[in-house]
This record gives C-alpha cells, structure tokens and sequence, in this order.
C-alpha cells in the first residue's frame, strides 16, 4: 500500500553542509532505535512524563503485548535526540510504536489497532521483521 508522501524539502534545495550537518545529528542514538526495531517485534519509543507515552504503554501491558521501550529523557531534556528521532521517522510526536520493523503510529493510533486486532495481526504474520529485511 501506497499512501501519499508529505511534503518535504527536496534534496537539491539543502546545501551540501547543511545536508552533512543533518545526516551526522545524533546518529548514535538513531542506531539505537534501528537496533531496537530490527530486534524486537514491538518497540515504543518515548520520552518520561509525557502522558501519552505511558498511555500506549499501559494498553499495550493490559492487552499482553510485550514490547522494548526506548526512553528519551523528557519535556526538560534530550530534545535534540529527540528532534533527530522524529526527522529520521516523519513522526511529529511521541510515542513513536514500531510493530515488526513499522512505525504504526502514535497513542491514538496504536489504541485503535489493538481495539481492531490489527496490531496482534501483524504480530502474527510470518516473515522477517516488517516483511522485509531490514538492513544490519
């Protein structure tokens, strides 16, 4: 399935030194998360005292779905990993849930995956994390 790309800058508009500039912002914890996405089969990714992070968490408990949780400091700290992990993803807020190597979303649509069952469907298929292999 094929949706709509957002909009986004093209390459040829972002000097080469802003380019290298972006591409070298906390790569470290960029590999982190890739790590984590391609190791496990659920993985939030969130940030301490946001409401909604601990919301998805909780469902995702209360319905039996294990997940790696990723915390990235919070309202007071760690914005710039933060900001690297939503550029690196095209998700504008936390949390961030992966389901087999795919971003689902956010709480709200987290939530309605599992209230549709789509979320343990994905569990369920088999195949390599996000039907694709994901590169080491």
């Amino acid at each position: 399935m094929n949706s709509p790309a957002r909009p986004r800058l093209a390459h040829d508009r972002v000097a080469p030194q802003a380019a290298a500039k972006l591409a070298s912002l906390h790569v470290d914890v960029l590999e982190r998360v890739e790590a984590a996405v391609r190791s496990h089969d659920v993985v939030v990714v969130g940030m301490s005292q946001n409401p909604h992070v601990r919301n998805v968490r909780a469902a995702l408990t209360a319905a039996g779905v294990a997940f790696e949780y990723l915390e990235f400091g919070s309202y007071l700290s760690a914005w710039g990993p933060r900001l690297a992990i939503k550029q690196w993803s095209g998700w504008p807020t936390f949390p961030q849930v992966f389901v087999r190597g795919v971003l689902i979303g956010g709480e709200d649509l987290t939530k309605a995956a599992l209230a549709d069952g789509s979320l343990k469907g994905r569990l369920s298929d088999a195949g390599p994390v996000g039907g694709v292999i994901l590169p080491a």
